[in-house]
């Protein structure tokens, strides 16, 4: 069973099992060169990141279509996830540079709708009488939702603007507590 403290699991008597100090330390270098590679290079790292991501969805698609043999419950289901699967593997390793375009747009279109779905619940809210701070939070929700969509490329490269950012300050903190732990 995993933790939320150390990710690995119980020792024999109840406490977590926190992760070597060389493990986290490892951790924060990676995440750190992954988010200072993503801001100095975020296309090329975007066609890396789409490329492993058909190589993962092509590869699950084998391993949901091969756990048939075993395990015959919903087999429908396991059936279309395991072809959708390598599918989509073999269409994004067939043309990485146009998934590495629609992807992260794709992305960034949906999460447009999901706010402005999300706004107009707010802004319902709003005038239902949960008070002004439901209906602001609705227009927020909506403006960006609308900003999204209307500029998905744009979006998708100041998504991964934000993601290397985001791993820099991760990686960087996880570096230092690293450091800071007992050997």
């Amino acid at each position: 069973m995993a933790t939320t403290t150390s990710g690995i699991g119980i020792g024999g008597f109840g406490t977590p099992v926190p992760l070597p100090r060389w493990l986290v330390l490892i951790q924060g270098i990676v995440a750190l060169a992954l988010g200072i590679l993503l801001l100095a290079y975020p296309v090329g790292i975007l066609l890396v990141l789409t490329v492993l991501l058909g190589i993962y969805w092509m590869i699950n698609g084998i391993f949901v279509l091969a756990s048939l043999y075993s395990d015959r419950s919903d087999r429908g289901w396991k059936t279309v996830v395991g072809v959708l699967g390598i599918i989509a593997g073999i269409l994004v390793l067939a043309y990485p540079l146009y998934s590495t375009y629609l992807l992260p747009t794709f992305l960034a279109i949906i999460i447009g709708v999901e706010g402005l779905i999300i706004g107009a619940v707010h802004l319902v809210r709003g005038f239902s009488g949960a008070g002004t701070g439901a209906g602001v939070l609705g227009i927020v929700s909506i403006i960006f939702g609308i900003i999204l969509i209307a500029n998905p490329f744009i979006a998708a490269l100041a998504l991964v603007t934000v993601l290397a950012v985001l791993a820099i300050i991760g990686g960087a903190l996880t570096i230092i507590i690293a450091l800071r732990r007992p050997a």
